[in-house]
């Protein structure tokens, strides 16, 4: 997208004030997902023309778009983006012109609906939204974001290395001297800090300079104990043995999960954060009936059923849920969190301003001991 230098420098701003990290529950190497989405009948399309989505690579069934077309219609041309920022510099740019559909988490979304750019959802236009839980509408910012997928983050660990049952941020933050050198935690904004703002019980979205500063010498004292800073190998890092403890997504952490069933999740007494991935429907949209119909056919049963079965993360949806099969449950037990206790866990929101505070913080951590 084209973009004269004073826009530019206006996005870049505003992008450091967002309340969230450039890799927000990012899309992780995996083996490639099926082909083919499952079969599915609908009934005959309501809508025609073209919308634009923009989502993350490999986050829905290779073959969706066509079989979307196929039954409605209406054509979709797909934009993918690396992170949460890329998209929202985008939007802010563009103005929200240009896209129909968006994919992004949960505190994004509050920020671009605090700025106007998106329309609140018609939930009355989704007919499958009926089959997510009623827990959903309890997250502030549905009201302008459908979730899509959902999960919470905690400590990803080997049973077999571990010779206790670790249950506290403070087991990540001040490790055992056996655990030393051989932990790992999230370097992205918003996890980065978690775990000290629960640690010192304090909300995972607060904007008090005096509980950040407390957040900023505990995650100073924390990193002379690390391994790394690692959002994308840390559960590789698992299996191999190079680390025994991991700050991660609960999804990513199923990734380590397939390959050693030894690796276990756990939430940490102190609590948590519920991280909601999701999809908007831009203010500036010109063709919204199609981007309702394009939600709707996302949130059929057997869409999600994919995402579970692929990318083993969990959907807010309770018809996909209930019919989980016990197996894959079995082996991935963190995917029967329910969502009474995903809600337990704080919705991660826009910070507005105090994201600043945020980022200062998070480069004098990295900076620390250099």
């Amino acid at each position: 997208m084209n973009r004269n230098l004073f826009l530019l420098s206006s996005v870049l701003v505003f992008v450091l004030l967002l309340s969230a990290c450039a890799t927000a529950t990012p899309q992780p190497t995996q083996p490639p997902p099926p082909t083919e989405a499952p079969a599915t009948e609908s009934p005959p399309a309501q809508t025609t023309g073209k919308i634009v989505i923009s989502n993350w690579d490999a986050y829905m069934p290779a073959d969706l778009v066509d079989k979307f077309k196929a039954e409605t219609g209406i054509e979709v041309e797909v934009a993918l983006h690396a992170t949460n920022e890329e998209i929202v510099g985008k939007l802010v740019a563009s103005k929200g012109r240009g896209f129909d559909v968006v994919f992004m988490t949960g505190q994004f979304a509050d920020a671009m609906a605090k700025l106007g750019l998106l329309s609140e959802i018609d939930y009355g236009k989704l007919s499958n939204a009926a089959n997510l839980y009623d827990e959903v509408r309890q997250i502030s910012f549905t009201r302008y974001a459908v979730p899509y997928t959902w999960g919470t983050t905690g400590l990803c660990y080997r049973s077999d290395l571990v010779n206790y049952e670790p249950d506290s941020w403070y087991d990540l933050l001040t490790p055992r001297e056996e655990l030393v050198g051989k932990v790992t935690m999230l370097q992205t904004d918003r996890w980065l800090l978690l775990p000290a703002q629960k640690a010192l019980g304090f909300s995972a979205n607060t904007n008090n300079p005096e509980e950040m500063e407390q957040v900023k010498e505990l995650l100073i004292q924390a990193k002379k104990t690390l391994l790394a800073y690692d959002d994308t190998t840390f559960y590789s890092k698992l299996v191999s043995g190079e680390a025994y403890l991991v700050e991660a997504w609960d999804g990513w952490c199923n990734y380590g999960i397939a390959e050693n069933p030894d690796i276990r999740f756990v939430i940490p007494k102190e609590g948590s954060d519920l991280w909601v991935d999701t999809m908007v429907i831009p203010a500036a949209s010109e063709n919204k009936d199609a981007a309702y119909q394009f939600i709707d056919y996302i949130l059929r049963p057997e869409i999600g059923t994919w995402v579970v079965e692929n990318i083993l993360y969990k959907v807010p949806s309770q018809a996909v849920m209930s019919a989980i099969a016990a197996d894959l449950l079995t082996a991935f037990p963190n995917l029967g969190i329910t969502p009474q206790e995903l809600l337990q866990q704080e919705a991660l929101q826009d910070v507005g301003e105090a994201q600043q505070l945020y980022s200062n913080i998070v480069a004098e951590v990295l900076a620390s001991g250099q």
